[in-house]
């Protein structure tokens, strides 16, 4: 987020479809130039979470967590220091975006405490996945500790 340029967005609402239950210490994801990423309805993207915070372009991303894949209800903005959700657990903010799968879908990279699995927060299907604007200042902290 931009407080320069960026004003008031919707907050992007998604429901888990498939839970992933493992983790990686050697992925090798690579970060995205774009810090923002505008979604579609209907599109899904999987959830991953990482104790790595490097928003460079390129940067390497290894110790990874994968939380499971998540369909979008609504379209709108995804930014990097986004606040997730999934159901009442906060499980980080965005990082940025993988694009190896792409066309068919981002790694959504969330910083966390640690990289935990879905697994790991007794996640379910059709878990509600929200992500919500953040706050100016919110790009390198660590959020809370997932389970808060």
């Amino acid at each position: 987020m931009n407080p320069a340029e960026d004003g008031p967005k919707r907050v992007v609402r998604g429901s888990l479809v498939k839970v992933l239950v493992h983790r990686r210490t050697d992925r090798g994801m690579r970060l995205e130039e774009h810090a923002a990423r505008c979604v579609r309805r209907g599109e899904v993207h999987e959830l991953v979470t990482t104790d790595q915070w490097d928003p460079r372009s390129g940067a390497r991303i290894d110790r990874v967590g994968f939380l499971g894949f998540a369909e979008l209800l609504c379209g709108g903005v995804i930014d990097r220091g986004d606040l997730v959700r999934i159901g009442d657990t906060t499980v980080g903010t965005v990082l940025g975006f993988d694009a190896c799968h792409l066309p068919n879908h981002y790694n959504i990279l969330i910083h966390a405490a640690r990289p935990v699995s879905g697994r790991d927060l007794g996640l379910r299907p059709e878990s509600v996945v929200t992500f919500v604007q953040g706050r100016a200042g919110n790009h390198g902290t660590a959020p809370a500790p997932p389970g808060t």
